[in-house]
């Protein structure tokens, strides 16, 4: 027995040590595979990049578009990190190293310039931004100072991986052409059956064409569903190109057939309010940021009491999109038409389109003197050319036309006070449409610079008390400039008044966005629906001396300002010349549509295709609106890209 013990005591003993050496054998194997990897100069050459598409991914974690059986980004990264890898290695001595730190350093700019945009406006980057650059040139150091600081824990985590991996590339001895002619040839066949793994477009018409993820990559409209799809290089890669350089398409046969058809009807409405404001003058009040909540009797007294007495829309959306929000809403408003959805082109780059039905053109031909206002120069968005392509007789810029010795100008007072504006204003032998574009509710919302600072610093030098403003919220800024924006309402009102223009006066007054740029966004879910696209609810009401009372329900966005004046002043236009309709015919069923296709019909607010509230609607009447606004968002579109009125 104890024989036998002892056996089995030994070969358990043996299989101990037999089990041992068998995992210390696969634990060295790992140990000098893991070894080989760290010591092999291809990995260290490759983290720096698959880091930026990493981080970026990481930031962008919010988007709703995801699908993770995409293994196109990956495919897009893998194929473009051989290109940049295999040309590095491809030439001798130091030249191969200033290779690879250039496409390093040309992807990092990117990934700053991307990610420090998107944890600003929720939005990734686009090279047709370019164009306005000088617009947002003032304000890069308030985006750098407030973007996500993650962004740059991981810039200086891949610049040190960027070092390490030029320490560790190879001594290369000769150029080698035919490699790098090889890699070259190799990516370009890969990456042409990259987008397969995408599926396959739509063909024909189809409201949720939009949300189809090869109709994303193909049209490259979406910046935030095409960096999902593509990763951070593709994307880069293919915005510029589609930005600078693919080539203009031909109109086709199929799209001149539907822009014919769309137009061949025409339409005329008239109702109880056409012509009711005949031959008065028109002013109209673009405002800066002013959000809804922030209209009220204690913030903006003059604001609140006008809206509250005139014909006021309750339900107002202002159309929103991260390439010139402001400068959009003066296009839609002016034009009857959005910045495309399809494509990659902002408003302000149809200047050389013909808008022969623009509210400043039908105005003009009806004998008024029809100018623009704003504090700032006018090649800003290219104001100057776009204003006076659109039938204005001038668009006046504080700056261009007076000097300021401070920036005073930035006040909304000054568009009333400025003695030279004021003149320019208030035309008393001519009938006159004056479009005013106001700037105060503009960022920064700080106690420390901006408006802002400009109010308080004017308190204190007007009292005897000294102030300390230095706990001023964000919010508490954004009244304070709300409040200036309320006081040159006031001024406008006056001076109507005393030269005898106000009772032949209409004032049409909207906003331009919300109030999307707040640094703290947490203010906003305090008086709003921030989930979704009904964040984008703001003020529009129009107003007359008699202070008549209108509240109107239905649904409305910029498009339905234009063709709503036309009717109250009497114009007879063909309604098919404009995407939307007058928001006062009893016909009109209310509907705003948003830059990714969602809508808002006042009951149902439809994404990707599907009711997100819990509102009913029949399956018929989804399908039926769905069509309607793919329908309209075509004509728009079509009707831009094709220039379709210059033949007319």
């Amino acid at each position: 027995m104890e024989v036998k013990k002892k056996r089995k005591y030994k070969k358990k003993k043996i299989k101990k040590a037999l089990l041992y050496i068998k995992f210390k054998k696969l634990f060295n194997n790992i140990k000098d595979k893991i070894k080989y990897i760290l010591e092999s100069y291809l990995i260290w050459m490759i983290i720096p990049f698959v880091l930026m598409d990493f981080f970026t991914f990481l930031f962008a974690r919010d988007i709703s578009y995801v699908n993770y059986r995409f293994i196109s980004p990956i495919l897009f990264s893998l194929n473009w990190i051989t290109l940049f890898i295999g040309l590095s290695l491809s030439f001798k001595k130091y030249y191969g190293k200033i290779v690879y730190v250039f496409f390093n350093i040309l992807f990092l700019v990117m990934f700053l310039v991307n990610n420090v945009y998107y944890s600003i406006t929720n939005n990734f980057f686009d090279f047709s931004l370019i164009e306005s650059a000088s617009e947002g040139s003032p304000y890069m150091l308030d985006a750098l100072k407030n973007c996500n600081k993650l962004v740059y824990i991981a810039i200086i985590a891949i610049i040190f991986f960027i070092i390490l991996g030029v320490k560790k590339m190879p001594k290369i001895e000769k150029n080698n052409f035919k490699l790098a002619f090889r890699i070259i040839v190799i990516v370009i066949i890969i990456h042409l059956f990259i987008p397969l793994t995408l599926g396959k477009a739509n063909t024909e018409l189809n409201w949720a064409s939009w949300r189809n993820p090869r109709n994303i990559y193909n049209s490259f409209n979406d910046n935030n569903k095409s960096i999902k799809i593509t990763g951070l290089y593709e994307y880069s890669i293919r915005n510029f190109y589609i930005t600078f350089l693919k080539t203009e398409e031909q109109e086709n046969y199929e799209d001149t057939e539907f822009l014919d058809s769309i137009y061949l009807e025409e339409n005329y409405h008239e109702n109880k309010y056409t012509g009711i404001f005949k031959d008065k003058n028109l002013i109209l009040v673009q405002l800066e940021g002013m959000d809804n909540w922030l209209v009220t009797e204690e913030d903006t007294p003059t604001l609140y009491n006008m809206m509250n007495n005139s014909y006021n829309f309750t339900n107002h959306y202002s159309y929103y999109n991260g390439g010139g929000s402001t400068f959009n809403s003066e296009f839609a408003v002016n034009t009857g038409y959005i910045t495309p959805l399809s494509y990659n082109k902002n408003a302000y780059s149809f200047n050389k389109n013909e808008f022969p039905n623009s509210l400043a053109k039908i105005f003009k031909d009806m004998g008024y003197m029809v100018n623009a206002f704003h504090m700032n120069t006018g090649e800003y968005y290219s104001r100057t050319v776009n204003y006076l392509n659109w039938g204005y007789d001038h668009y006046y810029g504080l700056i261009d036309i007076d000097k300021y010795s401070d920036k005073s100008y930035q006040l909304d007072r000054e568009l009333i006070l400025n003695q030279k504006f004021n003149e320019l204003l208030f035309d008393k032998d001519n009938k006159f449409v004056d479009y005013i574009i106001t700037y105060s509710g503009h960022l920064p919302f700080s106690s420390s610079k901006g408006v802002c600072k400009m109010l308080n610093d004017m308190e204190v030098a007007s009292s005897e008390v000294e102030v300390d403003y230095s706990d001023m919220t964000e919010e508490d800024c954004a009244r304070k400039q709300a409040t200036e924006t309320d006081y040159m309402m006031q001024l406008l009102i006056e001076n109507l008044d005393e030269k005898g223009l106000l009772d032949d006066t209409v004032i049409v007054v909207f906003t331009d966005h919300y109030l999307y740029t707040l640094e703290d966004q947490t203010i906003l879910d305090k008086y709003k629906e921030t989930s979704n696209n009904l964040i984008n609810h703001t003020p529009f009401f129009i107003w007359t001396s008699d202070k008549k009372k209108n509240t109107i329900k239905e649904v409305t966005s910029q498009l339905n300002i234009l063709p709503t004046i036309l009717n109250l002043f009497g114009v007879k236009y063909n309604t098919n010349n404009y995407l939307e309709k007058d928001a006062l015919d009893p016909d009109y069923e209310g509907i705003v549509f948003f830059s990714d296709y969602s809508w808002y019909d006042g009951n149902v607010y439809v994404e990707n295709g599907e009711v997100k509230n819990d509102k009913k609607i029949s399956l018929e009447k989804l399908e039926e609106k769905n069509h309607y606004i793919d329908t309209i968002t075509k004509k728009n579109d079509l009707t831009l890209k094709y220039n379709y009125f210059k033949s007319k």
